[in-house]
């Protein structure tokens, strides 16, 4: 009796496992093939040159190589010690804590980094690495562009280009080597707190731009004026449900190739030698199987990226991500390193990360194999550049204000206007209301000298240029008069009013809307009504700017304007935006509006889906300005649901 149900029992287990893995490679099978096959294309004498190197480090210097600290959490001596290959700064994070740091102080602290490495492993450097995600947004004195959502809306690659090289220069000129940028998101729901890092909603535009931006920070990488571009997040990240920052993603392998991965064709086609995982979580709705973890997933991170798609370069953790998977801890995880993690950006517990790396290799819980190949594609990455840079660590090789203006006056978005309104003549006596008019943190929104792009003042941008001080340089200082919140002066004595408008800077996580808030602009920052309600109506035509890094419901503010412009968050130059709002001097064309919407732009406080049916404006949506008839009937203003927006 005992050994019949022994044997059935062997029996069942058996057809158990016979029968579990076939399902499983079924479903991985597919995953695998909704991508394109690639070849891998490998140079000889570079190979040659890693595997030299590969020889010549220790298991502890090979761990040092995986590690990625902060730099306000390590010295240069700690760089020597341990081997370490990278560091990064994140948001927030400047040489010596000193945000008003110079480019020489960045590049000495940078040369200190890189002599401590080369003791350590010679002829094997350092990289450091920095979000530079539109333009090097963390340094003092920096140009800052607009942000990617701006930029899809100029459909212009070869702008997109020019922002690269020129955010190379910039992070070439502080010592640092690479941009942890461009976001490759396709977004499907627009209350993710990262929108405004993406191109927009088309997966062909994505890939366009995205491509771009990498040909451009990577131009000239081998003489040391590009720098290493990053393909992020891999993937899915702008696909999660309800928008949530780090949730979870739910297609089919097909829509995850062909939608969400568009992108990092386009980047692989372009030479991207890095590749920065995702926060977020993938779900098979196809095969109704969970994946988890970006970070702790295998079957993409190496069986699709590095196997079939061929990518021979490095992917890298985002900022503990590690932590995420089960079983982890933010010091300790053999799992995400075994499924593809080549290093780990672990930016305040690097010691210990190295002590338990070190113990896992030793243990054969992280295969010397998997190690090995990880620290090849760290070297195959730093052998494919050069360190040293011919680019001068001066503050005139941070800035490129003139390209920033274009990408400004290109990215505007007209939405309402009445004709005849614009262009305001260069005689005219305007009155600006809405703090955010005087405002360069609003102005240059999130990633912007912190991480979520709050706590500054003005004099953190020393030599950026507001909209208000834009329109006194173009029209006068006496024809320009600022009232914040619109209480102090008639409209009826000027001949224009000028509204702006602005979401608070934000970046992830804290710039998600949440599920029992919409995407009314009012609701969310009831000051800005406030100051259109005083001035509307009164005597003189209202013509309103918007910062945002997404789209947003705003019928109410709309039917209160003649004029209403989508203006993102432009950066640091805003005579970008009066080269569209004046006509200019000397008889020149006036350029007009020709920034085009890359997203739908809402018709109601709860349409959050980038495929909005009914919007107001669809994609590619926007006037000229130049229109001799326009539609300026009252927008419907329908109430917010109660208590919350549909489920």
């Amino acid at each position: 009796m005992i050994t019949s149900f022994l044997r059935l029992s062997s029996l069942a287990a058996a057809l158990v496992l016979a029968t579990a893995p076939a399902h499983a490679t079924s479903d991985a099978d597919a995953v695998v093939q909704a991508w394109p096959a690639r070849q891998p294309v490998r140079d000889a004498a570079l190979e040659a040159r890693v595997e030299a190197a590969l020889k010549t480090l220790t298991l502890r210097q090979k761990v040092g190589q995986i590690t990625q600290p902060e730099i306000r959490a390590i010295t240069p001596d700690e760089v020597r010690e341990y081997g370490i290959g990278t560091v990064l700064n994140g948001g927030g994070g400047w040489p010596g804590m000193d945000r008003a740091a110079t480019p020489a102080q960045w590049r000495a602290l940078s040369e200190q980094f890189q002599a401590a490495a080369l003791q350590a492993t010679p002829g094997i450097p350092l990289l450091w690495g920095t979000d530079a995600v539109h333009g090097h947004n963390n340094v003092r004195g920096a140009t800052i562009f607009p942000h990617n959502i701006a930029l899809g809306a100029t459909r212009n690659a070869e702008l997109v280009r020019d922002i690269g090289r020129a955010t190379a220069r910039a992070v070439r000129a502080t010592g640092v080597h690479w941009a942890f940028a461009p976001t490759l998101a396709v977004v499907q729901d627009v209350r993710w707190g990262r929108t405004y890092e993406s191109f927009g909603t088309d997966p062909a535009l994505v890939r366009r731009l995205g491509q771009a931006s990498i040909e451009g920070l990577q131009e000239g990488l081998k003489d040391g004026r590009g720098v290493l571009a990053t393909a992020k997040h891999f993937i899915a990240d702008g696909g999660t449900r309800r928008g949530i920052d780090q949730g979870v993603a739910t297609s089919t392998p097909t829509e995850l190739a062909q939608v969400h991965g568009a992108g990092y064709l386009g980047a692989l086609d372009a030479g991207v030698l890095t590749v920065m995982a995702s926060f977020s979580s993938w779900t098979d709705s196809a095969a109704y199987v969970q994946h988890g973890k970006m970070h702790g997933n295998k079957l993409l991170m190496t069986d699709v990226l590095k196997a079939r798609l061929a990518f021979d370069g490095l992917v890298v953790s985002d900022w503990d991500g590690i932590g995420q998977l089960p079983g982890c801890k933010n010091d300790d995880c053999p799992a995400a390193v075994n499924a593809g993690i080549d290093i780990v950006m672990v930016p305040f517990h690097w010691k210990a990360f190295h002590a338990n790396t070190l113990r896992a290799v030793e243990d054969g819980r992280i295969p010397m194999a998997r190690l090995d190949d990880a620290v090849r594609r760290i070297l195959r990455v730093k052998f494919s550049m050069s360190v040293p840079t011919p680019v001068p660590a001066t503050v005139e090789a941070l800035q490129a204000p003139e390209l920033a203006r274009r990408a400004v006056r290109e990215s505007l978005v007209l939405l309402k206007h009445k004709p005849g309104l614009l262009p305001l003549k260069a005689t005219s006596r305007v009155l600006v209301v809405g703090a955010a008019a005087d405002s360069l943190p609003h102005q240059a929104g999130g990633w912007s000298i912190t991480w979520q792009g709050r706590d500054t003042t003005n004099a953190d941008y020393p030599h950026a240029t507001s909209l208000l001080a834009a329109l006194r340089q173009r029209l006068g200082a006496a024809q320009v008069t600022f009232d914040a919140d619109g209480s102090r002066h008639d409209p009826k004595q000027f001949d224009a009013v000028i509204a702006v408008l602005a979401e608070t800077p934000y970046a992830e996580g804290e710039g998600d809307v949440r599920l029992t808030e919409n995407l009314r602009h009012s609701r969310r920052h009831p000051q800005d009504f406030a100051v259109l309600q005083r001035v509307a109506g009164r005597g003189a035509p209202v013509v309103t700017l918007l910062y945002s890094g997404r789209p947003l419901y705003v019928n109410d503010l709309a039917n209160k304007s003649d004029a209403f412009i989508a203006a993102w968050q432009p950066g640091t130059e805003g005579a970008g935006l009066t080269d569209v709002l004046v006509a200019p001097a000397g008889g020149k064309p006036w350029p007009g509006f020709t920034g085009r919407l890359s997203f739908p732009w809402p018709a109601g406080p709860c349409q959050f889906s980038a495929h909005e049916a009914r919007p107001w404006w669809p994609v590619g949506g926007g006037l000229s300005g130049r229109e001799t008839k326009t539609d300026l009937r009252p927008l419907p203003e329908p109430a917010d649901p109660q208590p919350i927006c549909p489920l």
